[in-house]
C-alpha cells in the first residue's frame, strides 16, 4: 500500500502547488514523516525538495500556457534565490532535525498572518520590469532562497508575497511565476542533500508521478479563482495555519520523547 499512499500524498502536494503556487514543501515534509512513513527528518526534508522541485517544474509548463508567468521578474527573484538556498540548505543540515522541523512551523505561522493582511489593490497585471524592480525582486529573492534552503522547502509559500512585494503584480501572475523559483530552490536544495545521501529515491519518484496529475486540477481551479485573489489568500494562509500546528505539536511530542 506504500506506492498507493505515496501517489495520493504527491498529488496533494501538486495540487497545492498548481492551485497557490507554494505549500508543497509545508506539505510535503509531514506527508512524508507522518503518512509514507520515512523516519528521518533530514531524509525526509531532502527528498521532498526534489520531489517538489520536479513538481514545481510540471506546474510551471502549465501556467505558462494559461499566460500567468512574469518571465524576467520570476528570472530575476530565482537567480539571487538559488544562491541564497545554496548557503540556506548548507546550515540547515547542520540544525537537529526536530529543532529544524520546530523553527519551521514558527515560520508557517508568520506568513500565513502576512498573507491574510489586506493589499491596497489587486495588483499590476501589465506589470514589467525596471532597475527599481530589479534590485527589490534581487534583494527579497536572496533572502527568500536562504529560508527555503535553510528549512529544505520549495519556499513558494514565501516566494508567491515576495514576489508580489517586489513587483506589484497581482496573486495569479505571482503564482505562476513563484513556480520558476520553486523549482530552482528545491532542485539546488535537493542537490545538497543528495550529495549528503539524504534522498529517498524511489519514494521521490512516486511522489513525482501523483504530484503530475494533482497539479493539472491545481492549475484549473486557480485559473478560475483568478478573480476572487482573496479567496486564494485565504486556502493559502489555511493551508499553512493547519500543518503549522499539526507538526509544532508531533515535534513537541518528540522533542519531549528525546527529553526523557
Amino acid at each position: 500500500m506504500q506506492p498507493v499512499v505515496t501517489l495520493m500524498c504527491g498529488a496533494l502536494v501538486g495540487f497545492s502547488l498548481g492551485l497557490i503556487g507554494g505549500g508543497g514543501s509545508i506539505l510535503a515534509v509531514p506527508l512524508l514523516l507522518y503518512v509514507v512513513g520515512v523516519r528521518d527528518p533530514h531524509i525526509a526534508i531532502g527528498t521532498s525538495a526534489l520531489a517538489v522541485g520536479v513538481n514545481a517544474a510540471f506546474n510551471l509548463l502549465g501556467h505558462w500556457r494559461e499566460g500567468n508567468v512574469k518571465w524576467p521578474c520570476a528570472a530575476a527573484f530565482a537567480s539571487a534565490g538559488v544562491v541564497g538556498a545554496a548557503l540556506g540548505s548548507t546550515l540547515g543540515k547542520l540544525v537537529d532535525g526536530q529543532n529544524l522541523l520546530l523553527l519551521f512551523s514558527f515560520v508557517m505561522v508568520a506568513v500565513g498572518v502576512a498573507m491574510l493582511r489586506p493589499r491596497a489593490s489587486g495588483g499590476d497585471p501589465g506589470v514589467h520590469i525596471n532597475p527599481a524592480i530589479a534590485v527589490r525582486l534581487l534583494g527579497v529573492g536572496l533572502l527568500t532562497g536562504a529560508i527555503s534552503g535553510f528549512f529544505g522547502i520549495g519556499g513558494g509559500f514565501l516566494i508567491v508575497p515576495g514576489i508580489m512585494l517586489g513587483s506589484g503584480m497581482p496573486i495569479l501572475n505571482a503564482i505562476g511565476s513563484s513556480l520558476f523559483s520553486v523549482a530552482a530552490f528545491g532542485l539546488t536544495t535537493a542537490a545538497s542533500y543528495a550529495f549528503s545521501g539524504l534522498v529517498d529515491w524511489p519514494v521521490a519518484v512516486q511522489f513525482i508521478l501523483g504530484g503530475a496529475l494533482g497539479g493539472l486540477l491545481g492549475i484549473r481551479l486557480a485559473t478560475r479563482l483568478a478573480v476572487r485573489r482573496r479567496l486564494l489568500a485565504s486556502i493559502f494562509a489555511g493551508v499553512i495555519f493547519a500543518v503549522a500546528v499539526y507538526m509544532a505539536i508531533r515535534t513537541v511530542i518528540a522533542l519531549h520523547g528525546q527529553s526523557t
